[in-house]
């Protein structure tokens, strides 16, 4: 029998739907891939933005985690929001104990729309406790200013900069997201004193909620897969970019609504 790759999502619930632990449970099936969550925080929030949020307590979200590491071994580890610094350190130290593979951090800080996901001091427990664990990071360019206290990059030289300052911190790769940046977005990966840069199409669609964590899902089930970092990426942005041009589809509102995850699976 084929393996079937196992991933676990540490991260929030979005009842809507198109982000948080909904959104990596979606895309770890989309890529044929059994999903398991560790929730970390509740929101209320839709395709129109984030009214409130409220966090797990600690012990629950450890008790979570190590409820699947001591029976399920993952292939690979999503995680997402944190929403504290100690969820952050509780989470660290739970994956460092079971000596946990193939994690790619999404470091949510702040949403498009709506309220604050994290709280302050977020940042430096990111850096001190979890970008030494992870395999890959995955800022965009709000969170990667953020995480190095540098002014928002404007091109894809700033941005390495930035990737290049979190690898010094203790991350082992990091991939800046640019969709934000005027006209055509790039990403850039920085690893082992090495750069790559990953150009994109931009799709116009305004469904963009939750793409995020989609990308950073579909990257750990290719690394969950055994794919090498760089195929992983390509794999990944070439799925999003389908599920984005099919986002609209869904018709779920007149927000922004999240990508299509199963558009190669629901014809």
């Amino acid at each position: 029998m084929a393996h079937i790759p196992k991933l676990l999502s540490i991260a929030g619930s979005d009842p809507s739907g198109g982000a948080g632990v909904q959104a990596d449970l979606k895309t770890f099936s989309a890529f044929g891939c059994y999903g398991m969550a560790a929730i970390t925080a509740l929101t209320a929030q839709n395709t129109r933005g984030v009214t409130a949020s409220y966090p797990v307590a600690l012990d629950i979200v450890a008790a979570q985690i190590d409820a699947v590491l001591s029976d399920i071994s993952p292939d690979a580890i999503k995680i997402g929001m944190l929403a504290t610094p100690d969820i952050a350190r509780a989470v660290a130290e739970t994956l460092a104990r079971y000596k946990a593979r193939n994690i790619v951090l999404d470091p949510v800080l702040v949403p498009t729309q709506g309220i604050s996901l994290a709280s302050a001091g977020l940042e430096t427990a990111l850096a001190a406790a979890l970008l030494p664990l992870a395999r890959l990071v995955t800022p965009n360019l709000y969170e990667a200013s953020a995480l190095t206290q540098t002014p928002l990059a404007k091109n894809a030289d700033e941005m390495a900069a930035q990737a290049r300052l979190l690898c010094d911190a203790g991350a082992r790769a990091v991939l800046v997201k640019g969709g934000d940046l005027e006209g055509e977005p790039v990403d850039v990966l920085f690893e082992a004193g090495e750069r790559r840069i990953f150009h994109g199409r931009r799709v116009q669609t305004r469904n963009t909620h939750g793409t995020g964590c989609a990308l950073s899902s579909a990257i750990a089930c290719e690394l969950a897969k055994g794919a090498p970092l760089i195929d992983a990426i390509a794999a990944a942005k070439a799925w999003l970019e389908g599920a984005l041009e099919a986002a609209n589809q869904l018709r779920l509102s007149e927000g922004r609504g999240p990508p299509h995850h199963f558009y190669a699976l629901w014809r």
